[in-house]
């Protein structure tokens, strides 16, 4: 091992050597390196140091994409190597093996004819011997020596007889050097090792680097092993469906994807004819992406909820309109009572939609403005049951999101279409009556404005082409009838006013009350609560009292609720034994809903301090 350092000799002091730059390698004492020459100063270099003493000066190039490297291009610090063989290769280039003998300094570098020549201070190798070291020394060499053996775990290709000198080391600066020959480490970082005389400094610094190669390769090896199970997983998941697959075909169950295949492309000649030309062409294409992806893939699950969506969308069903002004007469006055300028002007809505089939109609949508319970929703009802059309209602209440109306884009996770589309898939046909109920409590929020979605909804010019932004392809709505319902006119947006046709709905007086609850509300209320008719009496006295003393409202819904309350404690009193029939008179009514919440305005004698007044609303 001692002849390893110390053959041949070369005696520190200034000497004179032939110069060879070297690219992107740092050659370290006792390091053995072959290295690959091709540019001609260089092998002129080595040729002269052949000619002598076989020694020669490498020297590390501070870039080396330099082709023609000067004095200021290369590094002060190099090492006296040993040509040990020299073998020409093709291309006029050279191979050369060396060994790294010492360091030297660059006092002076001159070209001389066609070769760089220096002259080097070599510098003496002063180490620590093992007696001369310190604790830190020892711990130092012992630390590098065990990380060693952890790179060699850790998967990094050492030769062994290597292994086995890096093992005898005792000295500080010849473990460093050594050491340093067999790291992953740039160039700079090299030279930086080389440049540092000190023992114990050189081997820190190489026990730094060290730890950074540990470092990346534990984690390189952590990667590798996430990788293997991932591989794994997916291997044994393959087998498994190969099996699942085998039995599934022994059993006669076999399909999987092609039979998925099969069912989408049947409903998609189905409905293809309908379809506008970029949708065939969109759903096509992703019927042939579902056929080349994995099944269980991510994607694959997106594209068959996408074609889901898409296939089942009405594009070619409608129904058949009905346009029977008397029959829808007959209806909404079965439904409704008084209204008679409302019903007017229903009917004639639906006999201009009459004269206008497949024509633009000037009154496409009615919106019907008033308080809550005057019949304004099943008002809707009666105009999709008279026309014989499939009926949907849509909640616009505090939606604050436009992408509730347009939808949101299908490469979000969770993406859906907006409320338009759903209720068109909802209703079966693509000409339902749709209601779009309480317009008038939109929220503008950063989410965006819903209001400005439902402009390309409800305008006949552009609803033709509506474009879900989930489904991506235009759907017609012209042939969708809509209906908007709200309280207030005032707080509904004017762009979207402007394409209504207001209809105002004002309260019912309390006679049209009194008439309302005895033909409809008590005769639908009464089989609800498990009374028939001959068991229950309502006085008009009595419902003018619930009327006067238990409700203020413009419609009938707490009306309603309180006919449902009175009709809870007969059907009590009936569990309990008692016979009917029971008639319900003003007394009974006070008896079982209480001391009356409302008072008439009327005073019959001027009190101090009250005055008698009048408000409208």
């Amino acid at each position: 091992m001692n002849e390893l350092f110390q053959t041949p000799q070369v005696e520190a002091g200034m000497k004179e050597y032939p110069l060879m730059p070297l690219r992107d390698i740092v050659i370290f004492p006792t390091m053995v390196q072959p290295l690959f020459v091709g540019r001609r100063f260089s092998i002129r270099a080595i040729e002269e140091a052949n000619k002598k003493d076989k020694l020669i000066f490498l020297v590390l190039q501070k870039d080396k994409d330099i082709e023609e490297p000067k004095e200021e291009d290369i590094y002060r610090v190099g090492i006296v190597s040993h040509i040990l063989r020299t073998v020409p290769i093709e291309d006029s280039r050279v191979k050369v093996l060396v060994q790294g003998l010492k360091r030297g300094i660059i006092k002076k570098l001159e070209w001389r004819e066609d070769h760089f020549v220096a002259q080097v201070e070599v510098l003496e190798e002063k180490d620590i011997p093992p007696e001369s070291q310190t604790i830190e020394d020892k711990a130092l060499i012992k630390a590098v020596k065990e990380a060693i053996d952890k790179l060699i775990s850790l998967g990094k290709q050492i030769i062994p007889d290597l292994v086995v000198l890096i093992k005898e080391l005792e000295e500080p600066g010849k473990l460093a050097d050594m050491v340093a020959s067999v790291l992953d480490i740039k160039s700079s970082q090299a030279q930086e090792i080389l440049e540092t005389f000190d023992p114990s400094e050189r081997l820190k610094k190489v026990y730094k680097f060290l730890q950074d190669e540990i470092g990346l390769l534990e984690v390189k090896q952590r990667i590798s092993e996430i990788a293997r199970e991932r591989m794994e997983k997916e291997q044994r998941e393959y087998f498994l469906r190969q099996q699942l697959k085998a039995i599934q075909e022994e059993l006669g169950e076999a399909g999987g994807i092609k039979a998925e295949i099969e069912e989408y492309t049947k409903k998609f000649e189905k409905v293809k004819e309908c379809m506008p030309e970029e949708g065939v062409k969109e759903v096509e294409k992703n019927i042939k992406r579902l056929e080349r992806l994995h099944p269980e893939s991510a994607e694959a699950g997106v594209i068959r909820t996408w074609l889901d969506w898409v296939l089942d969308l009405p594009w070619c069903t409608r129904t058949e309109d009905n346009y029977d002004l008397e029959r829808a007469k007959e209806i909404l006055d079965r439904d409704h009572y008084d209204l008679d300028k409302v019903k007017e002007r229903i009917i004639e809505y639906l006999a201009i939609r009459k004269l206008t089939q497949g024509k633009e109609s000037p009154t496409q949508i009615l919106a019907f403005v008033g308080p809550p319970g005057v019949g304004k929703t099943s008002l809707g009802r009666s105009i999709a049951e008279a026309l014989g059309r499939k009926f949907v209602r849509i909640a616009l209440g505090g939606i604050r999101d436009e992408a509730e109306i347009r939808g949101h884009r299908k490469t979000y996770v969770g993406a859906m279409p907006g409320r338009i589309i759903q209720a068109i898939k909802q209703a079966g046909t693509k000409n339902p009556v749709i209601m779009l109920d309480e317009i008038d409590k939109l929220a503008i929020s950063f989410q965006g404005d819903p209001a400005a979605a439902l402009l390309e909804v409800l305008d006949p010019e552009q609803n033709k082409k509506f474009t879900d932004l989930y489904i991506g392809i235009p759907f017609d709505l012209s042939e969708v009838i809509f209906i908007c319902t709200g309280n207030r006119a005032d707080t509904i947006p004017t762009p979207l006013l402007d394409r209504m046709e207001l209809i105002t709905l004002s309260g019912y007086s309390e006679e049209e009350k009194l008439f309302i609850a005895k033909k409809h509300l008590v005769p639908k209320l009464i089989p609800l609560h498990g009374l028939s008719p001959e068991e229950v009496e309502f006085t008009d006295e009595a419902i003018l009292e619930i009327i006067r003393g238990y409700t203020r409202e413009a419609g009938v819904r707490n009306l309603q609720r309180q006919i449902s309350a009175v009709l809870r404690k007969i059907a009590v009193k009936k569990l309990r034994g008692e016979e009917g029939p029971f008639k319900i008179t003003p007394e009974l009514v006070r008896k079982l809903l209480g001391v009356p919440r409302y008072r008439p305005e009327k005073e019959k004698k001027p009190l101090v301090g009250v005055a008698t007044g009048l408000a409208w609303t």
